[in-house]
């Protein structure tokens, strides 16, 4: 491709518009989008779940569903040329040579039947000819540019052996070995924990600044653009309805839209109530997993999951935990609810249950709920969400039809729901509504206890504020107890009056919530408040 701009942006999208669909069904998803991104700048695009943003960005390297997706209006010129609608022959030479993509979730980006340096290499031999010993050693300067550690003995890892974290640096790789202008990274660091997030956002900066690229970052956390970014531009409904220098955005918001974004924040925890009864107590619990080695499968070792975890929790309470992945949180919580083997006590209302078979347990479920990370993944598609919250109760044999008709509509009431939407499906909602139908699942039996693992990372910051609020009224109208489980310090400090901090299965920490944010004892503890911290500052 000849550079037929050498004094302009690198990047100038203009008046840019996406529909999906046709005639009567034609959906559209951005509308009049205009921005530029010059060499060595960051530009964060902002906005909550289907405001446009990821669909702009795979707008300029080609990569909609065509022909389903149209772009009826619009340009987007990278140094000059015109890359919309352009020949397939022109955007091969764009894609990863010129502008590098890195997508949320590395997992489903990564192959899995494919080895780490196959992954990488397969770029270097598509698009520049590398092949053999040359082409190995560009993807251990690769691995060891983004920070990946003991590259040599990982290039024969699958995606599954490796961390979350180790897997974006992998995508990060891939998307920098052709030494691309521009580097787009789509919610790079939305899964990940706080103190991986915080060195994912490092490693990109520290890349720009020795690779003179651009950054077009997409987000929905704007403590990530405090961080990261020189402009902004923030996104609503397929349009942008701000854009500036992230330092005046902030300081002087122009747009409600960005207004709320910006005051979308957790609440703090107002004044506790008093505790009522001990809910749930475990003592010395542990969840061991053999390692099993040989022929014969003998067992030469064991990952200690949980190691020695004790607490209790009570009546209007909530105990907060947190780590890292991998640190045993939610191994934590299924042992708790019986449905992993564990050693140690464990009592509920004050009977032990550890001990009890299946059976026995049977009776108690009701009365012991879980709601999970992903609420698409943990609800049936093929049941209405009528049928998916009534499922407990005719599990239980609880009421008759009519009964359990009032008592779904009362648990949709519960969570903010209208219940004329009991026959509609899953993927008819949005994230945060299958969170509270989620919740409303769990509701339905009225349980005394309730294991929430990761119930709001997957949201926007708006819809987190949302759920944290839901969570905080149902506590105080039923008096339920909680486990809550995150690595969002933010929300966790939101929710929780007593805190436990884990690592590698153990309790590193745990005491008053206050306490623990303001003054952590434990080394690892206040690695994770100041990579918390280190989110919020601003990237100057």
């Amino acid at each position: 491709m000849t550079d037929a701009s050498t004094s302009g942006p690198l990047l100038q999208i203009s008046d840019l518009g996406v529909t999906f669909g046709s005639g009567a069904n034609t959906v559209t998803a951005v509308k009049g989008v205009s921005f530029s991104l010059d060499k060595g700048e960051t530009l964060a695009l902002v906005g909550e779940s289907g405001s446009g943003k990821t669909v702009t960005a795979l707008s300029i390297l080609g990569l909609l569903p065509y022909p389903m997706a149209k772009h009826p209006a619009g340009s987007i010129l990278y140094r000059g040329q015109e890359l919309l609608n352009a020949p397939e022959t022109t955007l091969r030479k764009v894609r990863g040579n010129r502008i590098g993509m890195v997508f949320q979730e590395p997992m489903t980006s990564l192959n899995p039947l494919h080895n780490i340096e196959k992954q990488v290499g397969e770029v270097l031999e598509i698009h520049a000819g590398m092949a053999g010993e040359a082409r190995r050693a560009r993807v251990l300067e690769l691995l060891r540019l983004v920070g990946l550690p003991d590259v040599e003995s990982r290039l024969g890892a699958l995606p599954h052996e490796l961390s979350g974290g180790q897997r974006q640096r992998v995508m990060i790789a891939m998307a920098l070995a052709l030494n691309p202008d521009i580097l787009i990274a789509d919610e790079p660091t939305t899964a990940l924990d706080v103190t991986i997030q915080a060195q994912i956002l490092e490693l990109l900066r520290d890349l720009k600044e020795r690779l003179g690229m651009a950054l077009l970052f997409i987000t929905h956390d704007l403590s990530i653009v405090r961080r990261i970014a020189d402009r902004v531009s923030v996104m609503k409904d397929g349009a942008i309805v701000e854009q500036g220098a992230v330092a005046d955005v902030f300081a002087a918001p122009q747009h409600e839209y960005t207004k709320r974004l910006l005051a979308a924040q957790p609440k703090p925890k107002g004044e506790t109530v008093p505790a009522g009864a001990e809910v749930l107590a475990v003592e010395n619990l542990k969840v061991w997993f053999p390692i099993r080695r040989g022929v014969i499968r003998r067992t030469v070792g064991y990952i200690k999951a949980v190691d020695g975890v004790s607490f209790s929790v009570s009546a209007g309470r909530t105990i907060g935990v947190v780590g890292e992945s991998g640190s045993g949180k939610t191994t934590l919580g299924l042992a708790l609810l019986r449905l992993i083997n564990s050693e140690g006590e464990i009592r509920f209302q004050g009977e032990r249950i550890d001990g009890r078979s299946p059976k026995e347990l049977r009776p108690l479920r009701r009365h012991m709920q879980v709601v999970f990370q992903d609420p698409f993944g943990s609800l049936s598609p093929r049941l209405s969400i009528g049928q998916i919250i009534e499922e407990g109760l005719v599990v239980h044999g609880l009421g008759d039809a009519s009964e359990r008709a009032a008592r779904v509509a009362e648990a949709l009431h519960d969570v903010g729901l209208d219940a004329a939407l009991r026959d509609r499906y899953p993927h008819e909602f949005s994230g945060g509504q299958r969170q509270r139908i989620a919740i409303a699942r769990a509701m339905v039996l009225r349980p005394k206890f309730i294991v929430l693992d990761e119930p709001t990372s997957a949201l926007d910051v708006s819809v987190q504020a949302q759920i944290v609020d839901l969570l905080r009224d149902l506590q105080r109208k039923y008096s339920l107890a909680y486990l809550f489980i995150s690595h969002d310090l933010r929300v966790v400090r939101a929710l929780a009056d007593t805190i436990i901090v884990m690592k590698d299965g153990t309790v590193r920490e745990s005491g008053e919530a206050e306490q623990v944010f303001n003054a952590p004892r434990d080394p690892y503890t206040r690695a994770l408040m100041d990579a918390a911290l280190n989110l919020k500052t601003n990237a100057t």
